[in-house]
């Protein structure tokens, strides 16, 4: 994980937009730094998708500033940063895998020293190597979407901006894409994962900006919104549950049990998930813009 004093790389602060007919940011405030994997979550219609677009240059802020490395989102040196996989995106069918990587190669003008091995490599990095004369006509969309995280990394971002790039994977699709994601915030990329899959989240993020109706309602470490709030502690008595005990408390009842002369086996933490903070703040609401 970055270290707390590195700079942003992305930036929004007090983002505002709005639409004919709806608000879609109401002064979001939201920071990626390098090395570092944030998760956007909210229900449908909470401005996830319009953030992302946004901060792509895709959508013109209609107040606040945001900015890739520095520079306003939707400059041209702050495009030259990004790297985004739009949520519905399509390529030709009729272009194979490396035509398709080989054209996005010529759109984003970084330069790469050698284009047809940075083409291997990217197949080879998102488990489609024996794919590279495929058309997408005849792929899975699971493949498709893992194509699309490819033409997300060509010419190595700084900054990856991906919405709901595990929607049509199966689980060993979205390992795949976790372990992508896991290098890519080793080379220190800062990566926005926008995603309604929690559990993704859990695994991969950390930090989470919880959004709803176009506002933050919540955001930080997922170990720091995920607290601990129980423990079962298994002795030679059996288990036993302790519920609404904090993490400080935990060693002072282990350190009672052993006084009753009691063997410790397992000390097991409740943690609340993402998916409880989520229903608490947001319910089951789904907006229908």
């Amino acid at each position: 994980m970055v270290a707390p004093s590195s700079p942003p790389l992305v930036s929004a602060i007090g983002v505002t937009k709005a639409y004919k007919r709806a608000i879609a940011l109401r002064g979001v405030d939201l920071e990626v730094a390098a090395g570092e994997v944030v998760g956007l979550l909210g229900p449908n219609g909470a401005g996830k998708s319009t953030l992302t677009k946004l901060l792509c240059g895709l959508v013109k802020a209609d107040g606040g500033t945001a900015t890739i490395g520095g520079a306003p989102a939707g400059s041209i040196r702050a495009r030259s940063q990004v790297g985004y996989l739009a949520e519905l995106f399509r390529f030709p069918g009729w272009a194979t895998a490396e035509e398709v990587l080989a054209t996005h190669q010529r759109l984003t003008h970084r330069p790469t020293a050698d284009p047809a091995a940075e083409r291997r490599e990217l197949l080879v990095e998102v488990g489609l190597a024996q794919a590279a004369t495929t058309r997408v006509e005849a792929m899975s969309k699971g493949m498709q979407q893992r194509l699309g995280l490819a033409q997300a990394m060509v010419g190595g971002p700084g900054v990856l901006l991906l919405d709901e790039p595990t929607s049509a994977l199966d689980p060993a699709g979205r390992h795949t894409v976790r372990e992508v994601l896991a290098r890519a915030r080793d080379r220190g990329t800062a990566v926005l994962l926008n995603t309604h899959l929690l559990g993704e989240v859990e695994l991969l993020a950390d930090r989470v900006v919880l959004i709803d109706a176009g506002r933050v309602v919540a955001q930080g470490a997922v170990a720091d919104l995920t607290a601990v709030q129980g423990v079962t502690i298994e002795t030679d008595e059996g288990r036993t549950e302790h519920r609404d005990i904090s993490r400080d408390k935990i060693p002072a009842l282990v350190k009672q049990r052993i006084r009753e002369g009691r063997s410790i086996y397992a000390v097991e933490p409740h943690r609340s998930t993402l998916e409880e903070l989520y229903l608490d703040l947001v319910g089951d609401r789904e907006s229908d813009r």
